[in-house]
């Protein structure tokens, strides 16, 4: 009888710890960011859309994704998904612009109308909270992704929860993250 409580306890013990875990994991809807125009963006605000997050640069070998980027947007845009943008100068210096200068360039070379957000860090001391949740295991719950160079993507469901990445070679238009926006493997 001893044994059989004492196995009861530690399954309900290990549900309970489990449970507590999973609730106390964050979502991209925990998150307030600011736009490349300094206004306050609450993610919480894409409930229900599945979102791509790329870190970008202006003078990277992989800039001109910001015009798969814009085409997939088009595409796909809307109800149930967007894209978010993020600037950082993290990789060779190559996004040394302003805020005022990254939206010019991306406005005016790539048409971009998607939205951008304010220049940040994606690495290193000064990382912003939503790169730490999105590159660290122990705050997604799913797996370690730490920016490897620009324009690295990640996939957000609908629920705002991490479902995967796609590093900055493998084009917007991939059938790896066309088929997860349509939901199609």
């Amino acid at each position: 009888m001893r044994k059989k409580l004492l196995a009861l306890t530690l399954v309900v013990g290990t549900f309970s710890l489990l449970t507590s875990l999973s609730s106390s994991m964050k979502t991209l809807y925990d998150f307030k960011v600011k736009t490349i125009d300094g206004k306050d963006f609450d993610l919480a605000s894409l409930k229900g859309k599945k979102v791509l997050v790329v870190n970008t640069a202006s003078l990277c070998g992989f800039t001109p994704q910001y015009a798969d980027l814009e085409k997939l947007y088009k595409m796909y845009g809307g109800d149930k998904f967007t894209i978010i943008g993020f600037p950082a100068n993290n990789f060779g210096q190559q996004e040394p612009g302003t805020n005022d200068t990254i939206k010019a360039f991306c406005t005016k070379n790539y048409g971009v109308t998607f939205q951008m957000m304010s220049k940040i860090s994606v690495k290193g001391d000064d990382m912003v909270p939503l790169y730490k949740w999105l590159t660290e295991k122990s705050e997604n719950g799913v797996q370690d992704a730490p920016v490897m160079w620009n324009f690295q993507k990640f996939m957000i469901d609908e629920n705002g929860n991490w479902v995967g990445v796609a590093m900055s070679k493998e084009s917007p238009l991939s059938d790896h993250i066309t088929n997860w926006i349509k939901g199609t493997k």
